[in-house]
């Protein structure tokens, strides 16, 4: 692990940096209408974490989010034991359900691990905090609904088009890219959304497609949105090395 502990330095001057966003003014105006849908500006402004438990596949799981920094804690808690997923904004991490700690510098893991903190963390919504880029792909049909398409890419991140529902605003779909040829594009439909506070947020996920040979539904039981503690987004290292860098 020592090797893996030295090699997260170099990865914060790839993936750290100020934020600059450039977002396309009409890409801005559909981000606008659905911060607007979900709550509003000023709620989600002020929130500092999210926490979620349910259920993946039958299998329960945590998760921890940092809408501030890049931040996320997965733990899913399967018959082998507790799986532990992270990434503080420099590395992905893992620890086994046997307790061993491993993790993965190359660019295409932590490329995906911080994708999916930034979209879980509706980072999309913080053009301030986040280096983004978001682009208009135009209006697509899907089961009878009219949908703003936007590709929207984090820096160091995989890009995804978001659907978001003309008449709701809200977002409806998740398409990753990148599938192999002949394989269908990674889809989440996004799906009951309900109030949590000052905000609305989905609670049912269902992801189709890729390697998935059926769908996936993530259903999330609870939410609470206090502040995140970003300790728990680090590894805490072996005796004798240095701490992961904080994002």
């Amino acid at each position: 692990m020592r090797g893996y502990f030295g090699a997260v330095a170099a990865l914060v001057v790839l993936l750290g940096g100020q934020a600059q966003a450039q977002n396309a003014p009409g890409a801005q105006r559909v981000i606008d209408r659905a911060q607007a849908a979900m709550g509003g500006a000023r709620a989600w402004n002020g929130l500092r974490g999210l926490h979620e438990s349910g259920e993946e596949g039958g299998v329960k799981f945590e998760r921890w989010l940092d809408p501030l920094r890049y931040g996320l804690r997965k733990e899913t808690h399967t018959s082998a034991g507790k799986v532990t997923q992270g990434y503080n904004g420099a590395a992905e991490w893992r620890v086994l359900a046997s307790g061993v700690a491993t993790g993965s510098v190359e660019r295409q893991v932590v490329g995906k691990v911080r994708s999916e903190a930034f979209f879980g963390a509706y980072g999309y919504f913080f053009p301030s905090r986040f280096d983004l880029r978001s682009v208009p792909v135009g209006e697509r049909q899907s089961q009878g609904k009219t949908y703003d398409v936007l590709k929207v890419q984090p820096a160091g991140g995989a890009p995804r088009e978001l659907w978001f529902d003309r008449k709701t605003g809200l977002l409806g779909l998740m398409i990753e890219e990148g599938a192999a040829p002949g394989e269908r594009p990674l889809t989440t439909e996004v799906l009951d959304y309900r109030k949590v506070g000052s905000i609305t947020l989905p609670h049912r996920f269902v992801t189709y497609g890729g390697k998935l040979t059926a769908p996936l539904e993530r259903k999330v039981n609870a939410v609470d949105v206090q502040p995140a503690d970003r300790m728990q987004f680090s590894l805490p290292p072996p005796s004798g090395t240095s701490p992961l860098p904080k994002s």
